[in-house]
C-alpha cells in the first residue's frame, strides 16, 4: 500500500473511531437519563386514583400508552425500554389501580406480579344473600341482582344438599377480596367452596353428639338450617351448643320451635319487615314462620359460620327447651315452661326498670 493509502486508511479508522465515541456518549447519556426515569416517582392522581385495564393478550406497546394516558407514568416510550429490559417478565392481564407517585420500576413490578386492584368484602356471621349482594352492589364488585339470579338457583349444591331452596345459607361468612366487575357466578362459587371447606372442618369430629343419634341422621341442609338459627339468635359463643340443643329437642318433642328470627326473615322476603318484631308478625303466613309451622323452615335463613355449624353437629347434652334474652347480649336457659314463665316475667321487670331508668324527668310544677 503506498504511503497516501496509509493516511486515507488512517483518517477512516479515526473517523469511525470518532463516531463510536460518540455514539457511546450519547447512549451513555440516554440510558443515565433512563435510569434517572425508571427510579424517579411521578404521577399526580385525584382522591380516587386512577383505573387502568389491562386486557389479555394487550401488547408492550398499547400497555406502556394506556399507562402515560392514565398519568402513571411519564413516557410510554421510557416504559416499554423498561420492559425491554426486564424481558422475558410478562406483564399480567387485569385492572390496576394507581392513586400515588411511583416509578416506573415500581409500576412495572406491580403489572408483572399481577397485583391487580381488589375490593374487600366481609361477610359476616348471619348474613342473608340479600345482604351480601347488597354490598357487592355498593363496591361495583358485580350487579346486585345478577348475583341474587345466580345464588337463587341452588345448582351448586346438587350433590352436598339436594333440596335446597337456594344458596342461603351455604355463602361462608369470611373476608374476601375480588376484582371489580367479577361474574356473579364465579363469586357465588368461591363462597360455596369456602363453605365445603368449613362444613369439612366442623364434620370431621368422630361421632354424632346429637339426641337421637341412633334415629334418622339430619340431612346437610337440615343441619345447616339449624346452624342459621343457632346463628341468628347468640352471638355469645358458649351458647351455641345450648341454642342448638333447644332447637333439637323441640324437633324431637314435636314442639313448634317459636324462632323469632324465622319470622323476620319471612318478613324480609316479603319486604315487610319495618325493624321491629311485633306480636302481630308472629302470624304471618310463611313456611319460615316456625310459630305456625312446626318442623324447621324450608332451608336456612342466614349464613352461618363454623361455630355454628360445629354447635348444629354437637348440640349440648343438656334437657332444655326454653331460653329467654337476658337484656345484656345472652339468655337463660330452663327445662320447663313454668320456669320459662318466670324467666321471661322477670326479663319483663327488668327492661321496664331500664325504660323508667331512660325516661326523662317530668318537668316540675310551678308553684301557684
Amino acid at each position: 500500500m503506498t504511503a497516501r493509502g496509509h493516511r486515507r486508511g488512517r483518517r477512516w479508522l479515526g473517523a469511525v473511531l470518532l463516531f463510536a465515541l460518540v455514539a457511546g456518549a450519547v447512549a451513555g447519556t440516554a440510558f443515565v437519563l433512563l435510569r434517572s426515569d425508571w427510579s424517579t416517582p411521578y404521577g399526580e392522581f385525584p382522591p380516587g386514583g386512577v383505573f387502568v385495564e389491562i386486557p389479555h393478550g394487550m401488547p408492550v406497546a398499547s400497555i406502556a400508552r394506556s399507562l402515560e394516558a392514565a398519568g402513571a407514568v411519564r413516557s410510554a416510550l421510557s416504559f416499554r425500554l423498561l420492559a425491554l429490559r426486564h424481558r422475558p417478565a410478562r406483564l399480567e392481564a387485569g385492572e390496576y389501580r394507581f392513586d400515588r407517585p411511583e416509578t416506573p420500576e415500581e409500576v412495572f413490578d406491580t403489572l408483572a406480579r399481577g397485583h391487580v386492584y381488589t375490593v374487600t368484602i366481609v361477610v359476616t356471621e348471619g348474613e342473608t344473600m340479600a345482604g351480601i349482594a347488597a354490598d357487592l352492589d355498593a363496591k361495583q364488585v358485580t350487579g346486585g341482582e345478577a348475583f341474587l339470579s345466580v345464588v337463587r338457583s341452588p345448582a351448586l349444591l346438587s350433590s352436598l344438599a339436594p333440596g335446597a331452596p337456594s344458596l342461603e345459607g351455604f355463602l361462608f361468612p369470611a373476608t374476601y377480596q375480588f376484582p371489580r366487575r367479577q361474574p356473579a357466578s364465579r363469586i357465588a362459587e368461591v363462597m360455596v367452596r369456602r363453605f365445603h371447606e368449613a362444613w369439612g372442618r366442623a364434620s370431621a369430629t368422630s361421632g354424632d353428639s346429637r339426641p337421637g343419634a341412633g334415629e334418622a341422621k339430619p340431612t346437610v341442609l337440615e343441619t345447616v338450617t339449624l346452624a342459621s338459627l343457632v346463628e341468628k339468635e347468640t352471638a355469645v359463643a358458649e351458647e351455641r351448643p345450648l341454642v342448638a340443643a333447644v332447637f333439637t329437642n323441640r324437633l324431637r318433642a314435636r314442639m313448634p320451635l317459636d324462632c323469632d328470627p324465622t319470622v323476620i326473615y319471612a318478613l324480609e322476603q316479603a319486604g315487610r319487615y319495618s325493624g321491629r318484631l311485633l306480636l302481630a308478625d308472629l302470624r304471618v303466613d310463611s313456611p319460615y314462620n316456625t310459630y305456625r309451622n312446626r318442623g324447621l323452615p324450608p332451608g336456612p335463613i342466614g349464613n352461618p359460620g363454623e361455630a355454628a355449624l360445629a354447635a348444629a353437629l354437637h348440640p349440648a347434652p343438656v334437657k332444655y327447651l326454653y331460653f329467654v334474652a337476658t337484656g345484656d347480649g345472652g339468655h337463660v336457659f330452663s327445662r320447663t315452661l313454668a320456669e320459662h314463665n318466670r324467666n321471661v316475667a322477670q326479663y319483663r321487670r327488668r327492661e321496664a326498670q331500664l325504660a323508667r331508668a331512660r325516661r326523662p324527668r317530668s318537668a316540675e310544677r310551678q308553684s301557684p
